[in-house]
């Protein structure tokens, strides 16, 4: 349905919620999708890589177009129109996407896939691909949850019509907002449920636990060359982004959560946009609601249809995300091996009952203000943090066990036998020693790299 085809059935709770709920799929249709987002950077100089240009991300976008990927045009006011992103089908009719993020972060939106060893080839191919054509274009790609080095205005900003009204929008209702939209990278995993209880079940665990993930995945203590005192610049910049759209949630855990209750919480988030005939138009801070009765003044008299409600749940931002399946959002981007650790750890706890209950037992005695607590301890001190008498690098190490015994229950090989299990190692390296990527990075920034943060752009590097 194009945007001049929009459906104008009247909308209601039913419609909305019923919008989230059909995402219930049966076990054996569950897949896991995961992404991942990078940093282009100019290996001489080590400045940000701009949209336009020879040797720019469109000429990135334009060469991968020779892999078989398609372009992904956005309308332009004068007429014309831009490459924002790029797609590909699978074999199996699964989507993949390249899109961009509003500082030209390079991210792999990966298709939903049955096994982790898929993801991984899926990965590495892109990866490949991307370096294929980036290394004849004198573009490196780093890993990392927050840029290094660059000032927020040495950032180059991309082209696309949403990200114009957030930044205006950013910086009314949190301090770290442009940040967020310019100088950090996540890696994400997402997954399905097969009812409204296991979503809910799902959603309060991973809810709980994300600041673990966090803590395993913390990948960005430095900002503009210098240590920040964090271990996850990425995840602060989440503590004062936008509280209307953010945080941990506390009414997941509340008795009578469910679709709806997530739907009634969607409505309220305040608005960025309405999308019409392929154009944005600015509809910050303005009611959905009012949206829904007619009432908008972005455009008068002109009810919201179920494309606009998708629209706006994507720029909702929580820990975890609900859609027609949850997305893990808690993780800073690393090197390649996390970009298979992260899908691996939730999918290994979400896909698998005992795995599941297990995690829950991890977490179901923690209080919101010891959870709240902890968001902010796992992106300061990582796994040195605590929580309800219990050291994070303890509860990570039960996590990721917990994870590889789902995982192991699954039995999927690959074809040297080889299970889902090997996605781990890397997590279970950091848990049981209780050193997050992030001071692996400090121990080398306050020794063979002399203090400075330069030489991470080669340690880092796809």
């Amino acid at each position: 349905m194009g945007d001049c085809d929009v459906d104008h059935r009247p909308l209601d709770m039913e419609a909305l919620a019923g919008s989230l709920a059909q995402g219930c799929k049966p076990a054996s249709e569950w897949r896991i999708g995961a992404e991942h987002e990078k940093f282009g950077f100019r290996p001489d100089t080590l400045a940000g890589i701009p949209y336009e240009g020879d040797n720019g991300i469109e000429a990135l976008l334009n060469g991968l177009r020779a892999y078989g990927w398609t372009p992904v045009m956005e309308d332009r006011e004068d007429g014309g129109q831009t490459m924002i992103g790029l797609e590909r089908t699978n074999a199996d009719g699964g989507i993949a996407n390249i899109s961009l993020e509003p500082g030209g972060q390079f991210e792999l939106s990966g298709a939903p896939l049955r096994t982790l060893h898929e993801i991984c080839a899926e990965t590495t191919r892109h990866l490949t691909e991307t370096k294929q054509v980036a290394d004849q274009l004198d573009i490196g790609f780093l890993g990392m949850g927050f840029t290094p080095l660059l000032r927020r205005d040495q950032v180059p900003i991309m082209p696309k019509g949403r990200y114009k009204i957030m930044r205006a929008y950013m910086p009314k209702v949190g301090g770290l907002g442009l940040d967020m939209m310019l100088r950090t990278c996540t890696v994400q995993a997402n997954l399905d449920f097969k009812s409204e209880a296991d979503m809910i079940k799902k959603f309060r665990v991973s809810l709980a636990l994300q600041p673990v993930a966090t803590a395993l995945f913390a990948n960005s203590p430095f900002i503009e060359g210098e240590p920040t005192g964090w271990v996850s610049s990425r995840a602060r910049v989440w503590t004062d982004t936008d509280p209307d759209r953010t945080g941990l949630l506390d009414f997941v855990f509340e008795d009578g959560f469910g679709f709806e209750r997530y739907a009634a919480y969607a409505l309220d988030v305040p608005m960025y946009f309405v999308k019409r005939n392929g154009l944005y138009i600015d509809a910050s801070g303005q009611s959905f609601r009012a949206f829904v009765d007619g009432r908008l003044p972005a455009l008068p008299g002109e009810r919201a249809t179920l494309k606009d409600w998708s629209d706006h749940l994507t720029t909702l931002f929580p820990e975890v995300r609900l859609k027609t399946y949850l997305e893990m959002r808690g993780a800073d981007c690393g090197p390649q091996a996390s970009i298979c650790a992260l899908p691996a750890l939730w999918g290994g706890v979400f896909y698998d009952d005992a795995a599941l209950e297990a995690a829950w037992d991890l977490c179901k005695s923690w209080t919101s203000e010891q959870k709240r607590a902890l968001r902010v301890d796992a992106a300061r001190i990582g796994l040195k943090a605590e929580i309800d008498g219990r050291s994070l690098k303890d509860v990570a190490a039960d996590m990721v066990a917990i994870a590889k015994a789902g995982l192991k229950a699954r039995a999927n090989f690959n074809g040297g036998m080889i299970d889902e299990t090997t996605f781990l190692t890397g997590l279970e390296e950091i848990a049981d020693s209780g050193l997050t990527p992030a001071d692996r990075l400090l121990e080398l920034y306050h020794g063979p790299w002399g203090g400075r943060v330069e030489p991470v752009f080669d340690y880092l590097a796809y």
